[in-house]
């Protein structure tokens, strides 16, 4: 099954559907997670919510957004060698080398690295990169229902619901789908990790998270929550992990908020729609400044 097919309306989109997790708001880019993405990917798997959750708290990145609503991404050098014959590794090794490394800190040095690759090679760039949620290689653009990598790209760039649904189509494509439906957590950890997966007891960790999401040990996420922690994060606000569970650091960032919005600092005031309305406002102004 390819991404697109996940979605009923033909098309990854960056815009929450009404009452989910977004409370029906959009933003152009940088969209968080919503329940009707959670649940195309969850149906698509054909497995209950804690398989689907255990697996997004071991292989899948905690946010698939930095704070600056770009994806987040890793850019291989050696993958970028080998899809360019290595006809830039004199030219820049940060970028373009036989072996892995030089990776350097996470989040913008990575969108660094991948821009002075783009210079060099624009599809071979995008396609040595890993996206989003599930960090999906670019060059399995293809095998998880997009025509190029520029169409990945774009669709990454759009929202997690895609991202996330990336991460479900490659699972299919893979075969891995039924090791996790049957539960056979040391099968996917091989498939999805390579036979390194004993090393991170990756297979021990996703069998452990299923436990706990399955016996309550671990909370769902709040997938509204989840997306107003987002909105706080883009708008310069701190609201520590991205993961839709209430704490001290997201009401702290919430009350900081609403003081600048001049709404006062509420703190122990529960998150609501007119908080999302306010920083979604917050986030077009800025927006339109920056353009």
């Amino acid at each position: 099954m390819s991404v697109r097919s996940l979605f009923s309306s033909g098309r990854p989109s960056a815009r929450p559907a009404s009452g989910a997790a977004g409370g029906g708001l959009a933003l152009d880019r940088g969209a968080p997670l919503t329940e009707v993405g959670f649940e195309a990917a969850r149906s698509a798997l054909g497995v209950d919510a804690p398989r689907l959750l255990a697996v997004m708290r071991i292989e899948a990145m905690g946010c698939g957004f930095l704070a600056d609503r770009r994806p987040v991404i890793l850019f291989e050098r050696h993958v970028f060698h080998r899809r360019t014959a290595g006809r830039f590794d004199a030219r820049d090794p940060d970028v373009s080398a036989p072996r892995p490394g030089l990776y350097g800190p996470a989040g913008a040095n990575q969108h660094a690295r991948l821009a002075r690759a783009r210079a060099l090679d624009e599809n071979a760039a995008l396609e040595s990169a890993s996206w989003g949620l599930g960090q999906v290689m670019g060059f399995n653009a293809r095998i998880v229902g997009f025509a190029d990598v520029r169409a990945m790209v774009a669709a990454m760039e759009a929202g997690e619901d895609a991202q996330l649904a990336a991460m479900v189509a490659y699972i299919r494509a893979t075969g891995l789908a039924s090791a996790l439906a049957r539960g056979d957590w040391r099968a996917f950890a091989r498939g999805y990790n390579g036979p390194d997966f004993a090393r991170n007891a990756y297979d021990r960790r996703l069998a452990e998270a299923h436990r706990l999401y399955e016996t309550g040990g671990l909370a769902r996420p709040d997938l509204g929550l989840r997306a107003l922690q987002m909105f706080l994060l883009y708008a310069g606000f701190s609201p520590g992990p991205i993961d839709g569970q209430d704490g001290p650091r997201t009401r702290r960032a919430l009350a900081a908020f609403r003081a600048a919005d001049g709404r006062g600092g509420r703190e122990a005031a529960a998150p609501g729609e007119e908080d999302r309305r306010a920083l979604l406002a917050a986030l077009a102004s800025a927006s339109e400044r920056a353009a």
